[in-house]
């Protein structure tokens, strides 16, 4: 495969790889679609400036024909790469040698039917399902991408890793630091950008944490500039091996459903990776013949946080085959700095206003026939609550696929028969003071967590009961509550 020269990379030690006869970075944009070695450590196209795919020579290598091969990989538990819900599906991302691949039994995550979630949507009993990812090791959907990434960067033999963070991704980059010992870890975040439950996480793995001042935006501008003048590895999802990682988790979505292409997929959409991700995963299995049909993507927004929304819904921005007119993005983004406006919103995970996957997005709705919308704070936590009622403790992010469903079934754009996939991508107790706030009887918390947001109740709250200590009041309020 062609390649170009090669960045400089200050503390890294360039390994061949092995897989650069079948597998090789390619430039997204159709125009442009220069190729590049997996060995080169590449975050755009240095040839046009385009986000760059993981690519491969389908008609070279093979690929299974039936979904059998990954079903039998489960008798195999005592191989770390079966084991892995990433890894048992590495035919279907082989970028990397067996030797050289990182996990740490990643991607043993959930789906499941959830009828009073379901109720709650709009939708007919065993139609809804959700796809918990915050069973992840580091209690994220990041882990599937985080183990790619770290995949790559063993094979060209990185120190130290980088990446700006809201929170989960810092939290992932950390464990797997910490657990590999393979690489140093430095993170950078915004000043008060992300929830103590996240940061707790980064501090205790022992990643070196760096606060500047600004948000996500300003924090991911500063980690590409330092990345590249010290030649450290970046992990943020502007990295295409991440993103192949994160294809797996379609990969066990189909599994689950016995290999059925569900109607719908509700996705939370922030720097839009996911997004991204799941497009290029249908995409490349409709093309090697292991599915007929993909199914229809909806990426959905937080009011606070509503780039992708304002583009795509209001301003008209479509991938157009990869001609895509992108001064919409230019005009709104010159109209952010102008206006001084910065994302803000519950969902910290997806509190981002230049979400760097812009374009794979884009690219992902037109192959899925994709639709985008916004949801408000109240609707996110009112939804996060109902999420919680059914045993799937969720970070706020998480529920805004499941509101955003409940508005696309009122809408009449998705069927109360359809069987529709919401993905939940963090843990519960990665935000836990949302939750709390939430439920609280404590006014003035409610309040300032949640009032100052503009929620301005709690239609679903599971307050706690004060009684005195007295046996006869603790049994009086358990007979009339419990």
């Amino acid at each position: 495969m062609p390649g170009s020269a090669r960045p400089f990379l200050r503390n890294c030690e360039l390994a061949v790889a092995a897989r650069t006869d079948v597998a090789f970075q390619q430039c997204i944009a159709p125009a442009c679609g220069a190729t590049f070695s997996v060995d080169e450590v590449l975050t755009s196209c240095p040839s046009c400036g385009n986000l760059l795919d993981v690519t491969y020579d389908w008609d070279r290598l093979r690929p299974p024909t039936s979904f059998e091969v990954f079903e039998r990989k489960w008798m195999r538990r005592s191989d770390p790469l079966a084991y892995s819900g990433v890894w048992r599906f590495h035919e279907l991302f082989p970028f990397a040698p067996r030797e050289s691949v990182v996990t740490i039994g990643e991607g043993q995550t959930l789906l499941s039917v959830s009828d009073g979630v379901g109720g709650f949507v709009g939708m007919k009993p065993g139609r809804l399902h959700l796809q918990y990812e915050g069973l992840n090791p580091s209690g994220s959907f990041k882990d599937n991408g985080m183990s790619a990434a770290f995949t790559h960067a063993r094979m060209i033999g990185a120190k130290r890793a980088a990446c700006a963070s809201t929170g989960n991704t810092s939290a992932s980059l950390a464990v797997y630091c910490a657990v590999t010992r393979l690489m140093r870890g430095i993170i950078f975040i915004g000043s008060g950008k992300i929830s103590y439950g996240k940061l707790s996480q980064a501090l205790d793995y022992g990643a070196l944490t760096i606060q500047i001042a600004g948000d996500f935006d300003d924090a991911m501008a500063r980690v590409k500039e330092v990345s590249g003048k010290l030649g450290i590895y970046l992990v943020n999802s502007v990295n295409p091996f991440r993103l192949e990682g994160q294809k797996s988790i379609m990969f066990r979505v189909l599994e689950s459903l016995g290999w059925e292409v569900p109607d719908w997929i509700v996705v939370p959409g922030g720097n839009l990776g996911n997004s991204s991700a799941f497009g290029k995963a249908f995409a490349e299995l409709r093309k090697i013949g292991l599915i007929d049909r993909v199914p229809r993507l909806a990426v959905i927004n937080a009011a606070g946080a509503d780039t992708l929304y304002e583009l795509y819904h209001k301003r008209g921005l479509r991938w157009e085959g990869g001609r895509a007119d992108l001064s919409p993005a230019c005009h709104y983004y010159d109209e952010l700095d102008r206006d001084k406006k910065r994302a803000d919103t519950i969902a910290s995970a997806i509190e981002i206003n230049r979400p760097v996957n812009l374009n794979k997005c884009l690219r992902a709705l037109e192959v899925c026939d994709g639709v985008v919308r916004e949801v408000t704070e109240q609707e996110i936590l009112d939804a996060k609550a109902q999420v919680g009622a059914g045993g799937f403790g969720c970070e706020p992010a998480s529920a805004a696929s499941v509101a955003g469903a409940k508005q696309l079934v009122a809408e009449g754009v998705i069927g109360r028969d359809e069987r529709v996939v919401c993905i939940l991508t963090g843990h519960q107790l990665k935000d836990p003071t949302a939750t709390v706030a939430y439920h609280t009887t404590d006014q003035k918390l409610f309040n300032e967590v949640l009032g100052s947001r503009g929620v301005s109740r709690a239609s679903f709250a599971n307050r706690s009961v004060s009684v005195g200590n007295r046996l006869d009041e603790i049994v009086q309020a358990i007979e009339l509550y419990g």
